[in-house]
This record gives structure tokens, sequence and C-alpha cells, in this order.
């Protein structure tokens, strides 16, 4: 027990020693509190002072950064306006575009209005610097003299060279900011301008390189229409305004290549430009030869119908042409509409003319082709060169109306509720007033103007040479196409009729001579002196037949026709004097016959066969 005593006695001390420590401890702490509140209290002012120092230096330090920025900024944009306004180099426009895109770039971000101005400001005159190589390369492009292959024209290609260094500047040309794509851009005014005055400029140079390429063969088809046929010239005509279709689309497709602003009205607008000089030249090449073809209509008739063919077929190209520059007008219809008013007057003056030559000098002992019959076949054989045109004018014109003088009024076109005729069947008709009119004015120049004999040579000769080179062996095989049934069979009865003319004029008096006369006495010395009259009467036409056929060839140019002449004239005039000859041989109606029979049936027939050897 005394044990366990002494325990809770020893226990008892140390925990009163260990609540004295505690209560030490305790008030150590209370004490350490106390300070460190005072402490507090004394350092707070303190660190608000650092704080505020703190924010001053950070601030400081920013404001630092700032100016190093501006200044090394500033120190960036005087190297780059240098190069700029050095503009691009030979072989380092990549690096001058790089720094307009490094510029244009900086603007987007820039919040000082003043660093954008002066970015702006460089931007623009980069802008203006590659405007001008722009220019440069194109004008090195059409400059010079166009190549020349002979007397052929040449389409030439924009130098390959020169595409290749244009492609990469019209690309970025085309980024450039304008008004459209950056409207707050402060340049995007002024390079609008700029690419508006380059593009203008680009189609100036084009348009006048392309007309100058032109201008020589322009010349040339002019120059040559006034010696070439009329079909010719038109072919000439037609392979120029190809070339010209030609050359119009190929600069459209350059056109789209390399201007710079490449907006649909924007091109649209240049292409008008571009397209002036050549539609002047045009206009100007289609003028002389209008002007050329009414001095001598009757002349150039076949340059108007074939000039009026090439713009005919050339019309689908143009329209395609002139609807790409935007705007109304039509050169090319102002060109037809002329020179299809030249090719209405001509069908109504062709017949005024044969018309007109029927009075012509009297006394003419010629036999040989008239001028308008070789006019004639000419004109009629050149129609299916240009029967198109013909057609299409004729159409135009109102059949029948080129019969003016005729009750007809040219310009007037048939009522509305009239059947139309076709084309062709326009042509045939007109063919066939043609030789209707033809054929008339030969007639009455054959009456008129001519002795009888020589008369009816004179008609047989020229029906003979329309026949044969319209019918039978026409130049141009297409044109036994253009003759209707009416105009074949009109034109075979005028051969008929010519020829029994012939036949009567020439070849009536020596078989009236061998005629049999009543009043001739069956007996006595009367009716025997009537026979040896008619035998001298027949020899002595006959020996005027042979002076008048030696002085007026029969058919001269158509051997086969001739010998087939001759011989309807033996078969008329052999018989005839066998027969007069054996019945007057038989009477006795001479004692020595020889006297009176110069020449023997058979030496007759050696006569007329000798007219038309």
């Amino acid at each position: 027990m005394d044990d366990d005593s002494a325990e809770i006695e020893l226990l008892e001390q140390n925990l009163n020693k260990t609540h004295q420590i505690s209560q030490r401890m305790t008030s150590i702490l209370t004490n350490f509190d106390t300070r460190l509140v005072k402490l507090e209290k004394s350092i707070l002012p303190l660190y608000n002072s650092t704080q505020k120092l703190k924010q001053r230096a950070h601030n400081i330090d920013r404001a630092l950064l700032k100016i190093d920025e501006v200044a090394s900024s500033q120190d960036g944009i005087a190297v780059e306006e240098g190069l700029v306004l050095r503009g691009p180099q030979l072989g380092q426009l990549e690096l001058y575009i790089d720094i307009l895109e490094r510029l244009n770039a900086a603007i987007a971000f820039k919040s000082s209005d003043a660093d954008s101005r002066d970015m702006a400001r460089l931007i623009e005159t980069g802008a203006k610097k590659l405007t001008q190589l722009y220019t440069k390369l194109v004008a090195e492009g059409s400059s010079g003299s166009p190549p020349v292959s002979g007397l052929a024209f040449m389409l030439t290609e924009f130098p390959p060279p020169l595409m290749s260094s244009l492609t990469p500047l019209v690309v970025f040309l085309r980024t450039l900011p304008l008004p459209s794509t950056h409207p707050s851009h402060p340049a995007a005014s002024a390079i609008l301008n700029t690419l508006k005055d380059a593009q203008r400029g680009y189609a100036d140079m084009r348009g006048n390189w392309s007309r100058k390429a032109l201008e020589m063969h322009s010349r040339r088809v002019v120059d040559r229409a006034e010696t070439l046929d009329g079909v010719a010239a038109g072919k000439e005509f037609s392979i120029w305004i190809d070339n010209l279709l030609r050359v119009t689309e190929a600069e459209y497709t350059l056109l789209a290549e390399l201007a710079p602003l490449s907006s649909s009205t924007l091109i649209a607008s240049t292409y008008d430009t571009l397209l002036t000089p050549l539609l002047t030249l045009f206009t100007d090449t289609l003028s002389s030869l209008t002007s050329l073809i009414k001095r001598s209509l009757h002349r150039y008739t076949f340059h108007a119908l074939s000039a009026f063919s090439a713009l005919t077929m050339s019309q689908s190209r143009w329209d395609s042409v002139l609807a790409r520059r935007g705007r109304e007008g039509n050169e090319l219809r102002d060109g037809l509409n002329a020179i299809r008013g030249v090719c209405l007057r001509s069908f109504p003056e062709f017949l005024a003319d044969l018309k007109l030559a029927a009075v012509g000098k009297g006394g003419d002992l010629s036999v040989g082709l008239a001028d308008i019959t070789i006019s004639t076949v000419q004109y009629l054989n050149r129609i299916p060169d240009v029967q198109d045109a013909v057609g299409s004018a004729l159409a135009a014109l109102g059949d029948g109306n080129w019969k003016m003088g005729d009750g007809k009024q040219v310009g007037k076109t048939a009522k509305s509720n009239s059947v139309d005729v076709n084309e062709k069947v326009l042509i045939q008709h007109f063919v066939y007033d043609v030789m209707n009119t033809l054929i008339g004015s030969l007639t009455t120049l054959s009456r008129t103007q001519r002795r009888p004999p020589f008369g009816s040579v004179f008609l047989l000769n020229n029906v003979s040479h329309l026949v044969s080179h319209l019918v039978l062996r026409p130049t141009n095989p297409n044109t036994p196409s253009l003759l209707s049934k009416p105009t074949t069979d009109f034109l075979n009865s005028s051969w008929r009729t010519a020829k029994a003319g012939y036949f009567d004029a020439s070849f009536s008096p020596l078989m009236q001579a061998l005629a049999d006369d009543t009043r001739d006495k069956s007996s006595g010395s009367g009716w025997k002196a009537a026979a040896k009259e008619k035998f001298t009467r027949f020899y002595d036409l006959l020996e005027e037949v042979g002076e008048r056929h030696r002085m007026a060839k029969v058919l001269e140019e158509d051997a086969e026709e001739r010998g087939a002449v001759g011989e309807e004239v033996v078969k008329l005039v052999v018989p005839s004097l066998q027969r007069f000859m054996q019945k007057q041989k038989e009477k006795e109606f001479s004692k020595n016959p020889q006297k009176y029979i110069k020449l023997s049936p058979e030496e007759v027939e050696s006569r007329i066969r000798n007219f038309y050897s």
C-alpha cells in the first residue's frame, strides 16, 4: 500500500509540474501573439508601399518594352520603305511581293492609325511599282512589227518568257486590297484606280497591236478587190474576217489570264476598249469595199454578194465576240445592212442593164457574142458560189420585186398572206426573168440593129452560147440546178426559134428560087426562060450566102452544133435542088444545061458544108 501511495504522490507531483509548464508556455505564446500583432501593425505600411513600387516597376518595364518595339518597328519600316520605293528588281519579284504582303498583314493587326497610314502609303506605292512593271512587260509583248509569214496572216501568241513573268505578278495584283474586298483598308481606293489605269493601258496596247497585225492584210484585201474576180475577192475578205475573229477570240482568252481586275464587269469594259481599234479597222475596210462596189455596181456585183456571204456566215461568231463587251451596239449588223442594201440594188439594176442593152448602134454587122450574153453567162455561173447570199438577198427583196419598171416596187415584200417561197425557188424565178429579159434584148438587137441575115446569125450564136454554157456544158456544174424547167424549156424554145429564123433569113431566098411559080407557062419558051433565070438566081444567091457566111461565122465556138446545123441546111437545100434539076432536065429547058447548072448537087452540098467548116 505504501508503495502505491508513493507512486500516486509521485504522479501528482509530475502532473503539477506539467501544469505549470503549460501555463508558462501559454503565457509565452500569448506574449508572442501580442508581439506579432504589434509587428504586423508596424510592417503593413511598408508592405503596401512595396506593392506600389512593384506595380510601378512593372509598368516601367512594359513601357520600356513598348519603346523598344516602336523603335524596332520604325527601323523596319525605314528599311522596307527603301526597298518599296526602289521597286521590284530583276529576279527579286518574290521578295518584293513578300514585303507588301507583310505590310498588308501589319495593317490588319496594328492599332495605331499613324502606323497604318504609313504602311498604306507604302502599299500604294508598291502597287504602282508593280503595275509599272506589269505595263512594261505587256508593252514588250505588244511592240515592234508583227511577224509576217509571206502573204498569209499568222496568229502569234504572247511571248512565253514574258507570260511566265507576268503570271505570278498578275496573281499577286489580284490579291491587293480593293474597296469591294477590304472596305476599311486605307489604300484600297487608290490601288483600285491604279489597277484600272494599268488594265486600260493593257487594252490600248493589245488593241493597237492586233490592229497593226491585221492592217496590212486589210489594205491588201481592198487593193486587190479591183483586180480580182468577185468570188475570189469575197473569199479573201472572208479569210480576213476569219483572221479578225480569231484575233478577237485569242485576245479575250489572254485578257482573262492577264487582267489585274478579273471581275466580269471590268473584263467586259476592258475588252470593249481592246476591241475599239479592231472594230474601227473592220468598219473602215468594209466601207472601202462598199465604196468600191458602189462606184460600179454592175462590175462589182459579186464582190458585194461575196462580202455579204462572208459576213452572214460569220454572224454567230461576231455575236459571241460582241456580247462579251457588255454593252449595246453591233458594228457587224450595221455593215451587214449596208452591204445588203447594195446587194438588193444589184438585181433590179442588172435586169435594167439587160433591157438597156437593146438600144444599140444602128447598122452593126457583127454576129459575135454580145457583151450582155457573155456577162450574163458569167453572172449565172457565179451564183452557185454565193448562192446563200443571193437567196437571202432575193428573199429580203421579195419574189418578183427585182423586175423594176414592171409594176414592181423594189423593197416591197410580198403580201403577208402569200406562201413563203424557198430561197432556191426564188433564185430560179430570178434566173427565168434574167433569161427572158436577155433573150428579149438579143432579139430586139437582131431585128433593129442588123440586117436580117446578119441579125439571125447574131441571135443564133448568142442563144447557142446560152444553151451551151448554162444547160449542156456549164462552167459551174451547179448552175443547171438554178434553171427551173420553165427556164430550160424557154431556152430550148428560143434556140429552135433562133435556128428557124436563121434558116428563114439565110436560105429561104434559095428555096424560093427553086420553087414552082404558077405564073410560069408550061410550054413554049417562057418556062424555059424562067427555069434558066431560076438556076441563075439560085447560084447567085448561093454565092451571096457563101460570101455572107465568110463574113458572119455561124456557131464559131461550137464545132459540133455547127456541123449539125450544116447537116440540116444540106438536107433542106440539096434535095430541093436535085428535084428541081431533074425536073428541068427532063423538060430539056436548054440545049446546053451546063451553061446554067454551074454546080452539081454534090458540089452545092460541098459548098454548103464549107460554110460550117
